[in-house]
């Protein structure tokens, strides 16, 4: 377990939007990993509520770094796809992304992520998303 929490939050630590996003790391297991973003006025939209492309980010990180989980050993994960569905507005101080693998395969990962309140009890945003397993590539 600690070897997949170092591999995600070795890659999660050199993403420069998660910053900006002021997003967290908070679980990772095999298949699973949850991520927050706390609010803040540089990432709203217009009504003052989280912008969508902060939900759409977080939730693609999810899944991409559940898929990393899943990934053989050597390799790593890039988005191929995604569809969001937005069904409330993120009114709130703090929202997670939980992206899951569905079906890890050789070459694609299908993965979905849903973004709640920090509750638990809003659920803000549905995604599906397919990954993409690489070799890894030195920076």
């Amino acid at each position: 377990m600690s070897y997949l929490y170092d591999k995600v939050y070795s890659s999660f630590n050199r993403q420069g939007l998660m910053k900006t996003l002021n997003a967290s790391l908070d679980k990772v297991e095999p298949g699973m990993v949850k991520i927050s973003s706390t609010f803040d006025e540089s990432l709203s939209q217009q009504h003052g509520y989280f912008h969508a492309g902060v939900m759409a980010s977080i939730a693609d990180s999810a899944c991409g770094y559940a898929a990393l989980t899943a990934a053989p050993e050597g390799k790593d994960v890039l988005s191929v796809e995604f569809k969001i569905n937005l069904m409330k507005p993120a009114n709130t101080n703090k929202i997670v992304a939980t992206g899951r693998v569905i079906q890890a395969g050789k070459t694609l990962t299908i993965c979905e992520a849903t973004v709640h309140d920090a509750s638990g009890q809003k659920l803000i945003a549905k995604m599906t998303a397919t990954m993409m397993i690489v070799d890894i590539r030195e920076s």
